[in-house]
């Protein structure tokens, strides 16, 4: 099979030493500020698409002109300079402009996973202290009952429905606006000159522009710090390593809540592209966004890239707009890439990033010698988690300190350091003091292998790693192995206690609707793939697996169901 790739080659985008003396350069000479980027895309395209979105078009002047009436709003009418500012709401043009406002305003935002529990965000709001709120109006009973759960809420500006000032929902007893009210009176004001209105400051350097809360799966849920610096450096190394320009489109089609899609929100902005929402995703709502808005790039999860590769009708609709389909969140199966590849007929890169990183660490994109004229060798570059991006360095560490050899095979965890590198955690100086080393790099807490290249390939969490008869059992192996069997949809692996072995292998399994598999018939083929130890003890069929707020497997759910001890 003759692959798609190199259509687009991002090789020219590779890190050259002439790139990092303009990028140093360039630092130095600016002051990193996110409300600078939208000023800039409003100086420099006023007339370009900013935002698509379902009944409504604006161009970067019209975005400019709605971020800075909010700006103005929380900047006289908000918490306070540096304060939190928390956004609950599906993916919009008002979430596009509150990330911006907030920054205009010298706020910090705090984006709100909306698949969370009541008593969850309860929980972040009051660690944030984020007492002013903007919300779409479909959040209205969710955030009653955060109120119940003993969130304290000041004020709420609503989004989304043209709803009566009246008639405006006060959970908590919080005073109310609507964001089309904070918009019509700054917005005249702006209008009529007014010389009342203060000049904006916005936040800038290494004051905190967003606080991301973790999903909480190993306890009480922290929030990373990203400052201005993070992610004004994440944006710039984005567009040197991707190609960004003024003519993409990007498809905000994974949450803007969490940085799968939200980093796009700045680098997308900064060149002048179009941001292209599509407020829930769907396998037809993606498709579909492709084929009516020309998208051509975007990031999605592989669940997300698992059900579009799946769908019966993936092949009837336009994809031909598409130059980048990026992938990250979750390690990817080999298999599931060439599909993509063919499927989508565009350049694939495969992501790898967290949070705390603005967020990406590594990247796929082959060198040229490893492309030219050998497709199954650049599949399989483009399926490893990739070379380090241009915003870090990156090393493999064992658990004395010392450098894994780049044999594809030592295994050693994945460490990184640079500006786009969080500076710890909300509040938390215990737990930011043991994320990093003494050198200053970040643990990331993912084992990996590195080849020759430079090239670091995921095996597993540490925290996921099984370890069976004191043998080292990689969750991702196994499940790569249960993904090559042709009714298996879905699979996530982890391990159970055992009396004799300690921990066995258990497999979570979705099927393909249609299909039909039984547990024996699934361990035997894994058994003629890997070592006996490998091979899932146990596998439970599901309809679905359970996953976190950005669609991830979430692998505690799957422990806290099954993980109880058995015999025999």
């Amino acid at each position: 099979m003759t692959l798609p790739f190199g259509m687009l080659d991002l090789s020219r985008h590779r890190l050259s030493l002439r790139f990092r003396l303009e990028f140093e350069a360039m630092k130095r000479a600016m002051v990193p500020s996110l409300w600078s980027l939208l000023d800039r895309a409003a100086d420099l395209f006023p007339g370009y698409p900013a935002v698509v979105e379902p009944g409504r078009r604006e161009t970067y002047a019209e975005v400019h002109r709605a971020a800075l009436a909010l700006a103005r709003h929380l900047y006289k009418d908000g918490p306070g300079r540096g304060e939190r500012v928390a956004y609950l709401g599906v993916n919009s043009g008002a979430f596009l402009a509150s990330y911006f406002a907030a920054a205009g305003a010298g706020l910090a935002l705090v984006p709100l996973n909306l698949r969370l529990a009541p008593k969850e965000l309860s929980a972040i709001l009051n660690d944030s202290e984020a007492r002013f709120i903007i919300a779409d109006v479909g959040q209205a009973a969710s955030l009653r009952d955060t109120a119940k759960a003993g969130a304290r809420m000041d004020h709420l500006i609503w989004t989304g429905m043209d709803v009566p000032e009246a008639d405006l929902p006060r959970p908590g007893g919080a005073s109310t606006t609507s964001l089309r009210e904070v918009l019509d009176g700054s917005m005249a004001a702006l209008e009529g000159e007014d010389e009342r209105l203060e000049p904006l400051v916005p936040g800038a350097g290494d004051e905190v522009a967003q606080l991301y809360y973790t999903s909480g799966t190993t306890g009480a849920p922290k929030g990373v710090i990203l400052t201005h610096r993070n992610v004004w450096s994440h944006s710039l190394g984005a567009i040197a390593e991707l190609g960004l320009g003024p003519e993409d489109r990007w498809g905000h089609m994974a949450p803007m809540f969490h940085l799968a899609d939200a980093w796009a929100t700045f680098a997308v902005t900064w060149v002048g592209g179009c941001h292209v929402m599509v407020p829930r995703f769907s396998p037809e709502s993606a498709f579909e966004a492709i084929a009516s808005e020309g998208i051509t790039v975007t990031n999605l999860v592989p669940t997300m890239l698992n059900l579009m590769a799946r769908h019966p009708q993936a092949r009837s609709y336009d994809r031909s707009s598409m130059r980048l389909l990026l992938s990250g969140g979750a390690p990817i199966a080999p298999s599931l890439v060439g599909e993509l590849a063919e499927l989508f007929g565009c350049e694939y890169v495969q992501t790898y990033g967290m949070t705390e990183t603005s967020p990406y660490l590594t990247l796929s994109i082959p060198k040229p010698h490893l492309r030219a004229g050998q497709p199954d060798r650049e599949l399989r570059v483009r399926a490893k988690t990739g070379r380090a991006f241009a915003t870090v360095e990156l090393r493999l560490v064992d658990d004395a300190g010392h450098l894994v050899p780049r044999d594809e095979r030592s295994v050693g965890e994945i460490q990184v350091r640079g500006e786009s590198v969080t500076p710890g955690y909300w509040r938390r100086p215990e737990e930011t003091a043991s994320a990093f080393t003494e050198g200053g790099w970040l643990r990331t807490g993912d084992l990996a292998v590195w080849d020759s290249e430079g090239y670091v390939d995921i095996v597993d969490r540490k925290k996921d790693m099984i370890i069976s008869g004191g043998e080292n059992i990689y969750s991702t192996e196994v499940e790569h192995a249960l993904y090559e069997h042709d009714a298996v949809l879905e699979a996530a692996v982890v391990g159970v206690p055992d009396e004799r072995w300690g921990e066995v292998v258990l497999a979570a399994v979705v099927l393909r609707p249609g299909r039909e598999a039984s547990s024996e018939e699934l361990r035997a083929f894994c058994r003629q793939r890997l070592a006996g130890y490998k091979t899932p003890k146990y596998i439970e069929f599901l309809p679905e697996l359970p996953r976190t707020g950005t669609g991830k497997i979430l692998k505690a759910g799957i422990r806290e169901r099954f993980g109880h001890p058995r015999s025999g």
